[in-house]
């Protein structure tokens, strides 16, 4: 592709919420029936997904395991927004509604969640076990909590670069380990090849690269203050080398259209040799590449080495989906007793990787999973999540990175090789939703990415950044900026 199609390519919440009022028709199977035990049904919004929710084991599981019958109802893959907005505008009555970021930081500031505190402080000593102290931050707002924060699997990295061992053994190259080397051994597979070695996404504009010129996360503390990643002085030095192996021909120029799986595509067809790869990916990635080429191995790259001598790698910590319970429900006792229950220990576990013996076996203290009876009944059991005991869940999934050993092999060396070096965790992982932060991200995201990309691609010069700086600070940045460091310092007395 020319630099004028990457150009091209790079170039090219109103909420409608009417007062929530305690007048609204109830949704059919909510606040009336019930399971005969004085338990009444209860509704849950979920993202969606490719599975019916009310006929997957988990549903009766959770059904058994609490006493609640539970309706589930899921957000459209496309415009979920929009749909979301459009059922609390219209006062669709739910129990429990499981958001993303965005759409929480919307609904709890339009007044449309019910805060949790006392709710929480009656009914919820499971709640209040298995969540951590940091992670109420990202839920509170103005003192009050609006939702139950479901956080992930704990510290761990996703990608790493991996490339074509064989080809790395055939031309006598070793792994390099600064981005110097890396520059030397993509020519020398370029020139033996006649191929562009680099491929990628682009959500890969950063990654290891952009980590090894200390550009590790979003937001960076940098000697007590909260910088923006657009802000880094080692963005530029970044962009120049980026620049440098997309005219050399390094570096895929397909990279802004490529999907994930038309990236991974072009690696496993021989038309690349170096990739950022995913390792929940690797199976895929791996098979394709051997059906293709049956003597053709992966290397893993080990973190790159920056200026300092170290491999620093950045990750985010912070909480993926939010529990929230509508104002407009009319059973909130009840639904905070429900997610309490789901956060006990032992229904708990139950719940994310199934019986002991019967769904998982504990070997050497890891979590492995009975095939195929953990996949028959536990396939979809993330999506029924309603928060996670954060002490103990970042041991009980990697069952479910064990189920696959390539899968699992992939996932330990990545985990391997970043913790040789520095994790660096984003600060902001545990901030609360912070306004300007919050309703200017998704503009400023976008306004980066896009610049950076003409940058790497030649269409803009490196000289210009401190001008498209100014403007970045001029359309949301500097309040972003302002309010991420009053709250950064709150926290750092």
């Amino acid at each position: 592709m020319k630099k004028g199609s990457w150009l091209a390519i790079v170039l090219v919440f109103a909420l409608a919420l009417a007062a929530c009022g305690n007048n609204s028709t109830p949704a059919p199977g909510s606040g009336s029936g019930g399971d005969g035990e004085g338990n009444p049904n209860l509704t849950m919004l979920m993202q969606y997904s490719l599975f019916d929710p009310n006929a997957d084991p988990v549903a009766k599981n959770i059904e058994d395991a609490t006493g609640y019958k539970v309706t589930y109802e899921m957000l459209p893959a496309e415009s979920a927004d929009e749909k979301l907005n459009l059922m609390v505008a219209n006062k669709q009555n739910f129990d429990i509604m499981k958001l993303g970021s965005a759409q929480f930081y919307k609904l709890a500031t339009a007044g449309a969640l019910e805060p949790l505190n006392d709710l929480i402080e009656s009914h919820g000593p499971n709640i209040k076990a298995a969540i951590k102290e940091d992670s109420w931050e990202s839920v509170t707002i103005d003192g009050k909590i609006y939702a139950i924060p479901e956080t992930g699997s704990g510290i761990s990295v996703g990608e790493e670069l991996v490339v074509r061992q064989d080809w790395m053994e055939e031309l006598s190259l070793k792994n390099p380990t600064t981005p110097d080397e890396l520059y030397e051994v993509l020519k020398a597979i370029k020139k033996a090849k006649n191929i562009v070695p680099l491929t990628g996404s682009k959500d890969s504009i950063y990654g290891d690269i952009a980590a090894a010129f200390g550009v590790l996360n979003d937001w960076n503390d940098v000697d007590g203050k909260l910088l923006h990643k657009a802000e880094l002085p080692q963005m530029k030095e970044f962009l120049t080398y980026m620049n440098k192996l997309y005219s050399e021909g390094l570096l895929d120029s397909e990279m802004p259209i490529n999907t994930s799986a038309k990236a991974i595509e072009k690696f496993s067809s021989g038309n690349a040799a170096m990739i950022k790869l995913a390792w929940w990916s690797a199976s895929s990635a791996e098979a394709a590449l051997v059906k293709n080429f049956p003597e053709a191995k992966i290397g893993i790259i080990p973190y790159l080495v920056g200026k300092d001598g170290k491999s620093s790698i950045g990750v985010n910590l912070a909480t993926t989906w939010f529990i929230a319970i509508p104002k407009i429900s009319k059973q909130k006792e009840h639904a905070i007793k429900l997610l309490d229950t789901k956060l006990k220990k032992d229904i708990f576990i139950k719940l994310a990787i199934g019986e002991e013996g019967v769904h998982h076996e504990v070997k050497d203290g890891k979590y492995y999973p009975i095939l195929p009876k953990f996949n028959d009944d536990l396939t979809n059991a993330s999506s029924y999540m309603t928060g996670v005991n954060e002490y103990d869940y970042p041991a009980y999934w990697q069952a479910r990175v064990r189920k696959d050993p390539v899968l699992q092999s992939y996932y330990e060396a990545f985990q391997e090789n970043a913790a040789k070096g520095n994790i660096v965790v984003d600060p902001m992982s545990i901030a609360p939703p912070i306004d300007a932060v919050s309703k200017n991200k998704q503009k400023l995201t976008k306004l980066l990415d896009d610049t950076v990309l003409m940058y790497i691609a030649g269409a803009q010069s490196r000289d210009n950044y401190d001008t498209f700086l100014s403007q970045w600070m001029a359309e949301g940045g500097a309040e972003s900026v302002k309010e991420a460091n009053e709250w950064y310092q709150t926290i750092s007395k």
